[in-house]
């Protein structure tokens, strides 16, 4: 039984705030900024854009790619770190929106910037033990950072969707998960913004967990480095992806997304799932991709995924990564403060 992604499909909002722009309110160095986190800019929600909205956009993507009846996806769930309600689910809005069946299970993820991939395995799951015939899962985010803190320079928003099933356009090989306890960063209920240990964001975090997960799916694959033609590692910026390929021994060349966290920064839960939405735009039939996400708290998810044909008349069924990535507006801090609801009158 050949299980995998049967579509697949990416928003991001339009709108950029550059790491200059953020740098020159707060008085700091623009130049080191970019260098250390080899972001430029990052993508901004409007006013009415939040998780459910590029949830929806995502999915039409993914439904247009597919080319499935809708009535057909038994499971919906969608990770995110910025659910627009604390109680109440937005999976039941997007079902909604994209016509799903009323029959259909539905549940809302949260584990940091890893909620995303977590769905696309549970979707997975269920299609392999015959429950359902087509699994939705959402990596989906509006991030927010404290003004003034590093994570002001990178947290973005948008958001990628798969349709999880068979006949796939990219074969689902395996998955592998590695999980401690390390608290990197964290958000209590009611507060707006994170908090982040940073020493501890590298190291026993970050490398830990991703180098683990992508090793471990790969013993037990039994596949070797040069088996795989891409890398798509979570970008909380573009160092971190950049230093974690090189320890893992994959050349620079095969880490597609470096471009994608350049120019839009992280969008959290979707940061993997987006990164593999812009391979997938360019990917070609027998291509290997590995994926690892990463979530604070702490885990990884890594997948391995294998092109099949079917990927030659799905691929421009729908907007690429890229469409979304290049068309852009700049704005100021005022308009980004003022978007993200910084002030509280």
């Amino acid at each position: 039984m050949v299980i995998g992604i049967v579509g697949y499909g990416a928003y991001v909002p339009k709108y950029r705030i550059t790491i200059d722009e953020i740098a020159k309110v707060w008085g700091q160095d623009a130049q080191a900024l970019r260098k250390g986190l080899l972001v430029e800019e990052k993508s901004v929600p409007a006013m009415d854009e939040d998780t459910i909205t590029i949830s929806v956009e995502a999915a039409r993507n993914a439904l247009l790619r597919a080319g499935i009846d809708p009535i057909k996806i038994g499971a919906l769930y969608i990770g995110s770190e910025s659910h627009p309600y604390a109680v109440k689910s937005s999976g039941t809005i997007v079902a909604q929106a994209l016509g799903l069946s009323t029959n259909l299970m539905v549940a809302d993820f949260e584990f940091a910037c890893k909620a995303g991939t977590a769905a696309m395995q549970c979707c997975y799951g269920l299609v392999k033990a015959g429950e359902i015939e087509y699994g939705l899962a959402i990596g989906a985010d509006t991030s927010q950072g404290r003004p003034g803190d590093a994570l002001e320079y990178t947290a973005g928003a948008g958001g990628a969707a798969y349709i999880i099933g068979k006949d796939p356009l990219a074969e689902l090989e395996g998955t592998f998960s590695y999980t401690t306890d390390t608290t990197d960063f964290w958000r209590r209920d009611g507060e707006k913004y994170p908090s982040h240990g940073a020493r501890f964001s590298g190291q026993p975090g970050y490398f830990t967990h991703v180098l683990s997960a992508s090793k471990g799916l790969m013993e037990k694959l039994s596949l070797k480095v040069e088996d795989f033609d891409y890398v798509v590692l979570h970008m909380p910026n573009g160092k971190f992806p950049t230093n974690a390929c090189k320890l893992l021994g994959f050349p620079l060349e095969k880490l597609e997304t470096s471009l994608v966290v350049k120019r839009m920064g992280n969008c959290y839960s979707g940061s993997s799932p987006v990164g593999l939405s812009a391979v997938l735009d360019v990917a070609k039939p027998g291509n290997r991709i590995l994926m690892t996400s990463y979530g604070s708290g702490a885990g990884s998810d890594s997948f391995s995924f294998l092109v099949t044909d079917k990927i030659l008349e799905r691929q421009n069924k729908a907007p690429t990564t890229e469409n979304y990535i290049s068309k852009k507006e700049n704005i100021d801090y005022g308009n980004y403060v003022k978007f993200r609801g910084k002030l509280k009158l």
